[in-house]
């Protein structure tokens, strides 16, 4: 049991560059693609990883100076019709679109302030 415990202790104590090497290895030699190689270490010698966000929620804060465009592009974004988009665009701070890739966010976000709207990615 102490082996493992010691095994577990210079796991936690590796570097990025470490873990990379040790991501190609288990990759090139027995076919095992860890899905924790993109773990980030941090430089105190703590194991200690940090979170990446991949999941995205499009917020419209206010639809600024052209409301009925805000409301038309919200609804070919999100595929709601013109009722709903309306809805979504008078209720501002509001969830345009949930559970989206950070490249969607940004393109729906990019999308938005094009037709005057404010938008907020969380």
């Amino acid at each position: 049991m102490a082996d493992l415990k010691q095994f577990a202790e210079q796991l936690v104590n590796l570097t990025v560059k470490e873990v990379n090497e040790l991501a190609t290895i288990l990759k090139d030699e027995y076919g095992i693609e860890p899905a924790a190689a993109a773990v980030v270490v941090s430089g105190g010698g703590e194991g200690a990883a940090e979170e990446v966000q991949t999941e995205f929620t499009v917020v419209l804060k206010e639809a600024g100076a052209s409301k009925l465009a805000v409301v038309k592009m919200v609804k070919e974004l999100t595929g709601l019709g013109l009722k709903e988009a309306k809805d979504v665009v008078d209720s501002a701070p509001s969830n345009v679109k949930e559970g989206v890739t950070k490249d969607e966010a940004e393109a729906l976000k990019k999308s938005l302030e094009e037709v005057g709207a404010v938008v907020e990615l969380k």
